[in-house]
C-alpha cells in the first residue's frame, strides 16, 4: 500500500500528508466569494456562473494554503473561461497571485501559469495540447505547488512546469475564478488538497 502511494505523488517525503476535501458538496464553508458573479452548490456540484454585472469574480478559501497538490474536477457548461488562483489574494475583485488558466479549447491555454496585475504570462503549454481538453464533458485537473516550482497536469497530461523565485515567496489562498464578460458557467467538483509538509 506504501508503494502505491508513493508510486501515485511521486513524494516519497510526504507518503504520510492526507488528502483533504475543500468542497463538501453541501455549501461553501471554508471559502468566501468576491464579486457580484454567481457562486452556488445544486446536485452536489459547485458551480459559478455570470451574474448580471458580468464582471471578474473569485471563490477562495479562507485557509492560505502554501506548499500542496490540489486535484479537482471541471465542467465548462458554456464560456469556459476561468482558472485556479494558487498563493492568492483578493482586495473587491482585484486579485494578486498566479493561476492556472482554465479556458475555451481554442484560446489552448488550459494549464498555463498567468500572473494576474502583473507580469502576465509566464509560460503557457505546447499548442498542440489544447487536445487533451474535453469541452462539455468533465475533465481532471492536479496542480502541484512547491516552493519555487509549479507544475500542472489536465486529464493525466502534464501541461507545464515553472520554476519562479516571486510565486516562491507568494503567500495566499486558492482561488477559483469566473471571468468577466458573462456568459460563463462552469461546474466543479472532487476538490481535494494534499498538503505537502517540508
Amino acid at each position: 500500500m506504501l508503494l502505491a502511494v508513493v508510486s501515485l505523488w511521486g513524494l516519497p517525503g510526504n507518503v504520510h500528508a492526507q488528502k483533504k476535501k475543500l468542497f463538501n458538496g453541501k455549501g461553501l464553508t471554508g471559502w468566501t466569494i468576491y464579486g457580484t458573479e454567481k457562486w452556488y452548490v445544486k446536485d452536489g456540484l459547485l458551480v459559478c456562473e455570470s451574474g448580471p454585472d458580468k464582471k471578474y469574480g473569485y471563490l477562495a478559501t479562507d485557509k492560505y494554503y502554501k506548499n500542496f497538490i490540489l486535484e479537482l474536477d471541471f465542467r465548462q457548461l458554456a464560456d469556459g473561461n476561468s482558472g485556479v488562483f494558487i498563493r492568492s489574494t483578493i482586495k473587491g475583485t482585484k486579485i494578486t497571485g498566479w493561476q492556472v488558466e482554465v479556458a475555451p479549447k481554442k484560446n489552448k491555454t488550459t494549464g498555463g501559469i498567468y500572473e494576474s496585475y502583473g507580469r502576465g504570462w509566464l509560460i503557457k503549454p505546447e499548442p498542440e495540447k489544447a487536445e487533451y481538453l474535453k469541452e462539455g464533458e468533465w475533465n481532471h485537473m492536479k496542480i502541484k505547488v512547491d516552493g519555487d516550482r509549479v507544475t500542472s497536469w489536465l486529464n493525466g497530461k502534464k501541461m507545464v512546469s515553472l520554476e519562479d523565485e516571486k510565486i516562491g515567496k507568494g503567500e495566499g489562498s486558492i482561488a477559483l475564478q469566473i471571468h468577466s464578460g458573462g456568459g460563463i458557467k462552469i461546474e466543479w467538483k472532487n476538490i481535494e488538497i494534499k498538503e505537502l509538509k517540508h
